[in-house]
């Protein structure tokens, strides 16, 4: 059953119970049991033993730590720990009494919220978890829900990302497109002039990011968006009371009077720094020869980046603390506080990576490749790869993994069928699993958008589906215009009519929610 149809029953069965309900550890759990009993000819024994050993893969293989998981489950205590800090030293209550009184509207609080996404594309996970810490004393003051906050986050972190040639997506896109060209003999331009040729052609991130832009300035709140923004409107709840516990609040915490806007922007200025200066660190220690920016970010080691930046960020905030004098009991309790506020992400981290490596085994995406028949029309190539690759980061979780598995059969394809259509056949393969990445409610992405954002996950996943299936529609459409026309031009006009008329009757539809 590996590589055949009945490999999707686990990721299915996981997503169905998610959305039933909305018990994401149960339902990836069973998820897990089921793909976990299929590869082992259904054995109890030799099930558990499997899961057990794919867990225990993720902290240590062959001898040696797994420092990629293991240390991104470090980063997200540390930050966790710097959350608390900040808060209980008063920054993030300073920090959003003084934008109240410079960003007057919900409208630019969110606004901020897109321009820091925007700006912060060195990395995804770095930009979920930053832009959502920074942003939140802010929204929280506005009245705009965490579900909102988290979408906000998520449709500009990967679509800024797979679009920058100078993050670590960037790097790792333009190494797989080198080795494809050269593999076909394509000589009249390189792996980074090819990646920026294939920017305008990567619909699903340019419309996704402006979907956000309308959705911010129209106020185009619908389906379950809008009940959880009238919620926070009427009610001052930014989060459904029915979910349980706010993930990342540090409620319990004792705040000082003596906050200022420096106890929160210092801690998170050290982290950036941190970050980006190890990442380039990193990077030119592994590359081999002269290093130039895009090998620099090609070899970064962003899991060790994201540790070093996190420790340095804890360092201040800790400081600053103590210069507050805060007792060492507070401090305690402080830390606690913030590690127990990430122990719920860590959880379904865990889980879905587990669930992720079944999948693998299971030859899930292998057998979603096999699907597309090469002896379609060159016109629905384009669409049908976004299609493909749309339902296998949707069905693994990982946007990277649709990459290594779909890039080289488009450009397999592209080359037996027709080489003019190579790079937007790429395209297409990059701009699905943007879209799978924004659906999967087992994506880390997803997860570490809602945790930053401080978003019950399910509630991230309902709110954000409906606008990404609107941008993935305008997106379809575009891509029978490309192969049809093989006009990148027209493609984007299309792209942006179609996105005019949608936001047009979005606009129409949804009327202004009251507080």
């Amino acid at each position: 059953m590996e590589g055949s149809i009945l490999s999707l029953l686990p990721p299915i069965l996981a997503l169905a119970m998610v959305i039933l309900t909305r018990r994401v550890l149960l339902s990836l759990g069973v998820g897990i049991i089921v793909g976990a009993l299929m590869l082992n000819g259904y054995n109890p024994v030799d099930s558990v033993a499997e899961i057990v050993s794919i867990v225990a893969a993720i902290f240590v293989v062959d001898g040696a730590i797994n420092d990629w998981e293991l240390y991104i489950i470090f980063f997200l205590l540390l930050l966790g720990m710097m959350a608390a800090l900040v808060t209980r030293s008063g920054g993030s209550r300073a920090f959003g009494e003084w934008a109240l009184k410079r960003v007057k509207t919900r409208v630019g609080a969110q606004l901020v919220t897109v321009m820091l996404g925007i700006i912060i594309f060195i990395d995804d996970y770095f930009n979920s978890l930053t832009v959502g810490n920074v942003s939140r004393p802010l929204t929280d003051r506005h009245r705009v829900s965490r579900a909102k906050l988290a979408y906000l986050v998520d449709s500009t972190a990967a679509p800024m990302c797979v679009i920058a040639p100078v993050s670590s997506w960037g790097a790792y896109i333009i190494t797989i497109i080198a080795g494809i060209l050269a593999t076909h003999g394509l000589t009249q331009y390189e792996g980074l002039q090819a990646f920026m040729l294939m920017v305008p052609m990567n619909i699903y991130a340019l419309v996704a990011i402006g979907l956000v832009l309308a959705v911010v300035f129209f106020k185009l709140d619908f389906g379950a968006m809008r009940v959880h923004e009238e919620r926070a409107l009427k009610t001052g709840e930014l989060v459904d009371p029915d979910s349980g516990a706010i993930p990342g609040d540090q409620e319990d915490l004792k705040v000082s009077d003596k906050g200022r806007v420096g106890d929160l922007v210092w801690p998170i200025v050290a982290l950036v720094l941190g970050t980006v200066a190890f990442m380039i660190i990193t990077g030119i220690q592994a590359s081999e020869g002269a290093a130039t920016i895009l090998s620099t970010f090609e070899n970064t080691d962003v899991a060790s980046s994201l540790l070093y930046g996190g420790i340095i960020g804890f360092a201040v905030a800790l400081v600053l603390n103590i210069v507050k004098k805060t007792e060492a009991s507070d401090l305690g309790a402080t830390v606690w506080a913030g590690i127990k506020s990430m122990l719920p992400a860590i959880y379904i981290l865990l889980f879905a990576w587990t669930i992720i490596s079944i999948i693998g085994d299971l030859g899930t995406g292998q057998y979603l490749a096999s699907l597309v028949d090469g002896n379609i029309h060159p016109m629905f190539l384009p669409a049908i790869l976004f299609l493909i690759a749309g339902f296998a980061a949707f069905s693994t979780g990982t946007s990277w993994g649709t990459f290594g598995l779909l890039l080289p059969i488009a450009g397999e394809m592209a080359a037996v069928i027709d080489i003019t259509m190579m790079l937007p056949m790429l395209a297409a393969v990059l701009a699905g699993a943007i879209f799978g990445d924004h659906c999967s409610p087992i994506s880390d992405t997803t997860i570490l958008s809602s945790t930053g954002a401080g978003s019950h996950h399910i509630d991230h996943v309902v709110t954000q589906l409906p606008y990404a299936i609107v941008a993935a529609v305008i997106t379809l459409i575009s891509y029978l215009v490309l192969g049809g026309t093989g006009s990148v031009i027209l493609t984007l006009v299309t792209a942006l009519v179609l996105l005019v008329i949608t936001v047009l009757i979005l606009k129409k539809l949804s009327t202004p929610i009251e507080s």
